[in-house]
C-alpha cells in the first residue's frame, strides 16, 4: 500500500503564441473540479487523494484534456508552461472576483508578485506527530524539490537572472517560520500568529512546506508541499513525488531521520539554525536550481543540489524498488542529465532564441506530452 497523493496544479492560460489571457470565471463557472485565483490569468484544479501512480497519471492528464477543451470553444487558446508571467504582463492585476475582500487585500498587499502558477503535492500522513517530523524533514529538503521543477526564469519577455523567479520574489508569510517540534507547538504557534496579524487566517501560512488537514491547526491529515515550480510534464511530476513518497516512508521506518534529532549544529541554536539553512538554500537554488551550491542540513558542509539529489535517489530507490514505484522514481535520472524546464529554456536563450520563441516550443511540447499519455495509457486504465 502506498500513501495517498493529491496534486493542486496552478496554470495560465493564454495564446498559442504565449500571450497570457486570463479566462478563470469562466472556466470555473463550466467546468467541475477548477478553483478560481485571485487573478483571472491562472487557473487551478485539485485532483483526489490517490495511492496509484498510474491512476494519479490520469487524474493529472484528464483535467488538462478537458481544460483545452473548453479554451478551445472559446477561440485560439491553450495552457501556458511556467509559474511567472514570462512575456508579461507584470504591471496589472486582472482581478477574477472584484467583489471578493479577501482577493482585494491580495492584490493590496502582494501584487502580481502572487499571480504565478506553481504545483503544491500533498501526500497523506495521519500520525500528527509524524506528520510534524515529516514537515521538518521536508523543510530543510525541500530547496531540491525546487530544483528539481524550475521552470520561471523569464518575466515580461526578458530573463530575470534566475531559474525560479517565481519562489524568489513569492511573499513567504510569516516572515519566520520555525520548524515545529510538535503538534503542541504548531498549534500554539499558529495561535500566536493569527492573534498577532502575521497570519490573516489558518491558510495564510506561505512556505515551502506544511501541515495541512480538515480542521487546522487541530486537525491534520496530510504534508503540503507548496514549493515547487509548475512541472508541465507529468511523468517528471510524478518523479519528483515519488522521491518525496520515498524519502516519507524511509522516514516512517526510520524514528530518528529528523532534523533536530540528527543534525551535528549546536543542540541550543539547532532550529534557528536549520531554519536559517533552510532559507538560504531555497534562495541558492531560486537562483541556480540544480547547479546551486547549498549547505547539508546535517553538518552544514557544501554540496551540490544535483549531488544531493543523486545520493537521496540511489538511498532511497530500493525502498522504492521494493513497493513497488521505482519505474515513476526513474525519470528523475533523465532531470538531472538534461536539466530541468529552466534550464533547458535559458540554454535555448542562450544559442540565439527569443523568448517567445521558447514559450511557444514549450506549448506545443507540453501539448503533445499530454496527448500521447492520454493516448496510450490513460485509454488502457480506463477499459
Amino acid at each position: 500500500m502506498l500513501l495517498p497523493k493529491g496534486f493542486e496544479v496552478e496554470m495560465y492560460t493564454g495564446t498559442p503564441q504565449g500571450d497570457i489571457v486570463g479566462f478563470s470565471d469562466k472556466i470555473v463557472k463550466n467546468l467541475d473540479g477548477f478553483v478560481r485565483e485571485p487573478d483571472t490569468r491562472n487557473v487551478e484544479y485539485i485532483t483526489a487523494p490517490i495511492c496509484s501512480y498510474d491512476r494519479s497519471l490520469c487524474a493529472l492528464v484528464k483535467p488538462r484534456q478537458q481544460l483545452r477543451q473548453y479554451l478551445h470553444q472559446l477561440g485560439n487558446y491553450t495552457i501556458i508552461p511556467g509559474s511567472t508571467l514570462s512575456l508579461g504582463d507584470s504591471r496589472r492585476f486582472y482581478r477574477s472576483d472584484p467583489n471578493n475582500p479577501y482577493h482585494a487585500y491580495i492584490q493590496e498587499t502582494y501584487g502580481t508578485d502572487v499571480v504565478t502558477a506553481s504545483i503544491h503535492i500533498n501526500i497523506g500522513i495521519d500520525d500528527p506527530e509524524v506528520l510534524m517530523r515529516a514537515v521538518r524533514l521536508v523543510r530543510v529538503e525541500a530547496p531540491l524539490y525546487l530544483a528539481l521543477s524550475a521552470s520561471s526564469p523569464f518575466l515580461d519577455g526578458k530573463p530575470t537572472g534566475y531559474h525560479s523567479h517565481r519562489w524568489h520574489l513569492f511573499p513567504k508569510t510569516p516572515r519566520h517560520v520555525p520548524l515545529f517540534e510538535s503538534h503542541s507547538h504548531y498549534i500554539q504557534w499558529t495561535n500566536e500568529q493569527l492573534e498577532a496579524g502575521s497570519m490573516r487566517n489558518v491558510r495564510h501560512l506561505w512556505c515551502s512546506v506544511r501541515p495541512n488537514g480538515v480542521r487546522r491547526p487541530y486537525s491534520l491529515n496530510r504534508l503540503e508541499l507548496r514549493i515547487c515550480d509548475l512541472i508541465v510534464n507529468p511523468i517528471a511530476l510524478l518523479a519528483t513525488t515519488a522521491l518525496l513518497e520515498a524519502r516519507l516512508w524511509q522516514l516512517m521506518e526510520t524514528p530518528n531521520l529528523d532534523p533536530l534529532e540528527l543534525s551535528s549544529l549546536p543542540a541550543n541554536t539547532r532550529n534557528q539554525e536549520l531554519v536559517a539553512i533552510a532559507d538560504a538554500n531555497e534562495e541558492a537554488v531560486a537562483h541556480r536550481s540544480l547547479d546551486a551550491n547549498l549547505r547539508h542540513w546535517k553538518d552544514g558542509s557544501s554540496i551540490l543540489a544535483r549531488d544531493w539529489i543523486e545520493n537521496l535517489y540511489a538511498e532511497v530507490w530500493p525502498l522504492a524498488k521494493q513497493r513497488g514505484f521505482s519505474c515513476f522514481l526513474s525519470p528523475l535520472k533523465k532531470i538531472l542529465r538534461e536539466g530541468n524546464s529552466a534550464g533547458q529554456w535559458l540554454k535555448q536563450y542562450e544559442s540565439g532564441m527569443d523568448t517567445r520563441s521558447i514559450i511557444k516550443k514549450a506549448i506545443a511540447d507540453a501539448y503533445e506530452q499530454e496527448q500521447e499519455l492520454e493516448d496510450k495509457l490513460c485509454q488502457l486504465l480506463v477499459t
